[in-house]
């Protein structure tokens, strides 16, 4: 297996699983044939012995022998072209000699002679660079098979193609040749590339040198058969990017760079970016972003499976991202352990979208297929994170297999203490059918729904260090310089010097104690001025009692016939409000933000710097439904966030989209917000706008659990 030097090591996979892949899919084919073709007793022996598994030895003797069939195959249509020109000649000088001939008498037919003679040039000329062409074809095929004796033996009728087939157990040329029409429909089926080659292998570079003039190659991370990947230095930005080789002649390559195009324009930051895919010459390379400071999932499960809160901030950030790129038209398709980074901040980045999946020739499912392709995968890296099992027999990325026979089983059954609502979510996206009758999950969307009903799991505390209290140690006793005399002995502790700083402290004690009544007492005489105050320009009005109250002390100065509270007013949607941003935040967690449960919160996105230093803000859009009059807005938080009540500056039916159209009438800073205008408003939208989020876990996001409006 190839060492990777980073978190971005996932990008490919090792030459060995290539090659396993290939062979298994070598096996599946010919097993299929030689289901498909038997007609006799014969062929039926031939089908029940290739029943047993394909070993190492017998997939390389069918790739020769395939190869050599091939070969056969290209050698004779070269022949073939071969002799047909030779034809064609022997036409072409006929004509030449008819068309001299009658020169002299007839001037139109030698024109129309020497236009036939031309036609016949060129068409000879072609003819002959097709059958060059096609045997230089047959030739290296035969090469990098076989010798050229296996190849003859292989296009000769009962040649050593059939003592071959009865050593393997495996059809011979004649089930071979039934794989040509499939070879023919999927070569026909790659978008224009059919005549291409299969295999190409990747293209051969070293450290230090320049790709596209300016991306030098510095070390490389993985080497395939048909592809290479590189840590390089863009020298012209000055920075470290990641790039992946391959042959232009490759089938590939037109899936890779239409790949890596369309995930460009995917512009969303949870996705490692492509920074530029490019053909040229005999050369595809794709540029991506390079996260020296992030680790990939199969990295941090080495040491062990994650705590409960790390496993669901990895499943809810992977499963928003692939949502939000399923929304769009995108598709992973290849969503491995070593595809999830994580950086120092807490925030999960996805790498090689499309791209990973081009890159290794997986077809472009329609989006149903491609939607339980992901959700699956999601399922498999939860289920890893929190058995530190992999859930298949095999053991992959250093993690060892279920065992044989046992079937898919929650994760609570493979490890204890697993958390329960994990657990159930692993099994419904896994599991096929899921147990205990439960719904099973086969969409990122609908992922993310369960996702978001979910009772919140929360951070563990920090543990502190246990408190050990301070030791004394007792004074050293005094010198003695004369003999004492003798005195009855003292079995008591030894008494501690007198200690002047008591008399001191006790002073201060007693000052500070003075100090605290005085202000008390000056405190509440304010305070009674104040009532008597109010009391007074309330006889003489005739109004009702208005009392500012004090943010600490809420119930100081409070009149003693309050007015009845405001009555509730009905929420009829809340949108993500995010126009400095690059998409909407957790569209599928916003219904949780008033379903009467404070439990349930609504989340942003996880920013790995303070939001000040990102954009200006974020928030939610409240919808009433029509034109309500709004007293006051009551904002659960999770965390101290500072946050602002926004109203449109003019009345329209639409919402405005930018934060500047509304107009600030209330502010809080905490986690319990109260933003209550000066005087109630009438307005059909209210904006609460979010400037500063809470740092939770190395990274800063701002979540709320429910939104109250009264009237």
């Amino acid at each position: 297996m190839t060492t990777v030097a980073d978190g971005t090591k996932a990008v490919v996979d090792t030459p060995e699983a290539d090659e396993a892949a290939d062979e298994a899919a070598l096996a599946m084919a010919i097993d299929d044939l030689a289901v498909d073709g038997p007609a006799g007793p014969q062929d039926a022996e031939e089908v029940s012995e290739t029943t047993a598994p394909l070993s190492a030895d017998e997939i390389a003797v069918e790739l020769a022998a395939g190869a050599a069939l091939a070969a056969a195959a290209k050698a004779k249509a070269a022949a073939d072209a071969r002799a047909e020109a030779k034809a064609r000649e022997k036409a072409q000088e006929k004509a030449r000699a008819k068309a001299e001939a009658e020169a002299e008498g007839k001037a139109s037919t030698e024109a129309v002679a020497a236009a036939a003679a031309k036609a016949g040039t060129k068409a000879g000329t072609d003819s002959a660079r097709d059958s060059a062409t096609g045997t230089g074809a047959g030739t290296a095929a035969a090469g990098k098979a076989v010798d050229g004796t296996a190849a003859k033996a292989a296009a000769a009728p009962g040649g050593a193609a059939q003592p071959l087939a009865k050593a393997t157990g495996r059809p011979g040329p004649a089930a071979t040749a039934k794989a040509a029409p499939r070879a023919t429909a999927t070569a026909g089926d790659t978008g224009g590339t059919g005549a291409l080659p299969l295999t190409l292998p990747a293209p051969l570079r070293h450290s230090g040198d320049i790709i596209g003039g300016r991306y030098r190659l510095e070390e490389c991370i993985s080497q395939s058969a048909t592809f290479s990947s590189w840590r390089a230095v863009d020298e012209k930005l000055r920075r470290a990017v990641g790039v992946h080789l391959m042959a232009a002649g490759h089938q590939r390559s037109r899936a890779v760079l239409a790949a890596a195009k369309s995930a460009a324009l995917l512009g969303d930051p949870r996705f490692v970016q492509v920074l530029d895919a490019v053909q040229e010459g005999e050369l595809v390379y794709v540029v991506r972003e390079w996260l020296p400071d992030a680790s990939d999932l199969a990295k941090l499960l080495t040491t062990g499976p994650m705590e409960p809160y790390d496993a669901y901030q990895m499943v809810r950030q992977v499963t928003d991202a692939i949502a939000t790129a399923h929304r769009r038209g995108q598709a992973h398709l290849r969503l491995t352990p070593r595809c999830v980074l994580r950086t120092e901040g807490g925030q999960y980045r996805i790498n090689g979208i499309a791209v990973d999946a081009a890159l290794r020739g997986l077809p472009a499912d329609d989006s149903a297929d491609a939607e339980l392709t992901d959700t699956r995968a999601i399922g498999v890296l939860l289920y890893a994170a929190l058995t530190h099992r992999w859930p298949f027999p095999e053991d992959r990325y250093d993690l060892q297999g279920l065992p044989k026979g046992l079937g898919c089983v929650p994760p609570s059954q493979v490890r204890a203490g697993v958390h329960k609502g994990l657990s159930e979510l692993a099994a419904r996206t896994l599991c096929d059918p899921p147990p205990n009758h439960t719904t099973p999950i086969t969409t990122p969307e609908d992922l993310a729904k369960a996702i978001a009903l979910m009772p919140r799991i929360r951070q563990p505390e920090p543990e502190l260090p246990a408190f050990t209290p301070p030791r004394r140690t007792l004074p050293a006793p005094a010198p003695v310089t004369a003999p004492a005399p003798v005195r009855p002995a003292f079995h008591g502790p030894l008494p501690y010097p007198a200690r002047p700083r008591r008399r001191r402290l006790r002073r201060v004690l007693k000052a500070t104690a003075w100090t605290v009544a005085l202000a008390a007492v000056g405190f509440s005489s304010w305070q009674l001025v104040g009532q008597l105050r109010g009391g007074h320009h309330t006889a003489d009005t005739a109004g009702p009692a208005v009392t500012q109250t004090d943010g600490a002390h809420p119930q100081i100065g409070a009149p003693v016939s309050a007015a009845p509270a405001g009555t509730p007013v009905t929420i009829a949607d809340v949108k993500s409000f995010n126009p400095l941003g690059d998409s909407p935040e957790s569209v599928p967690r916003l219904p949780l933000t008033h379903d009467g449960n404070p439990d349930t919160t609504w989340t942003t996105l996880d920013y790995r710097n303070p939001l000040q230093m990102i954009k200006e803000g974020t928030g939610l859009l409240v919808d009433l439904g029509s034109p309500q009059q709004v007293g006051s807005v009551s904002v659960q938080f999770v965390g101290s966030t500072k946050a602002e009540l926004r109203v449109p500056a003019t009345q329209s039916a639409a919402a405005p989209g930018k934060p500047g159209d509304y107009r600030v009438i209330a502010q809080s800073t905490g986690a319990q917000a109260e933003l209550k205008p000066d005087a109630p408003v009438t307005t059909r939208y209210l904006l609460i706008w979010m400037t500063d989020l809470p740092k939770d876990g190395g990274v800063w996001h701002g979540q709320v659990a429910e939104i109250k409006v009264t009237g």
